[in-house]
């Protein structure tokens, strides 16, 4: 997306709105613990948030996360996820059993700790997913 869409309208609504998406997202993904929501709304929330960002100002947006390096993105974040599952298995227990991390002595703050890092990996991994998938169908446009 190079060039820009909307007007002068769209570009302050959408200045304002933004920022908002984003605190919205971090809500999701620090309390999907606790009540509905998490990872997945989290990263559809953020991948909103840049998709806006980059129809309303272009190419000049701040959040501007393109095809290449939103695949990479999406491996960081399924390496995170898979890291904590890889870490409480060597660390002697079963695939994503969080007691089992050797971050902090208490069981608690490992369970919670294990919870978010995991909600991290796929917040991560979704967000870039779906930015991926919006420059594939961008550029498709562009080749017809």
């Amino acid at each position: 997306m190079n060039k820009r869409f909307g007007s002068v309208i769209l570009d302050t609504t959408f200045r304002y709105l933004v920022p908002f998406i984003l605190v919205y997202a971090v809500y999701v993904l620090f309390h999907g613990e606790y009540s509905p929501g998490g990872g997945f709304q989290a990263g559809a929330l953020f991948a909103i948030a840049i998709v806006l960002d980059r129809l309303v100002q272009g190419d000049k947006a701040p959040l501007n996360i393109h095809g290449n390096w939103a695949v990479i993105i999406a491996g960081i974040g399924a390496m995170i996820y898979a890291l904590v599952g890889i870490t409480s298995i060597l660390a002697g227990g079963n695939m994503l059993e969080y007691g089992m991390l050797p971050f902090v002595h208490d069981v608690v703050e490992r369970h919670v700790l294990g919870i978010l890092v995991i909600e991290i990996g796929v917040t991560v991994c979704v967000m870039a997913t779906i930015v991926a998938i919006f420059d594939a169908l961008a550029r498709r446009e562009d080749l017809l």
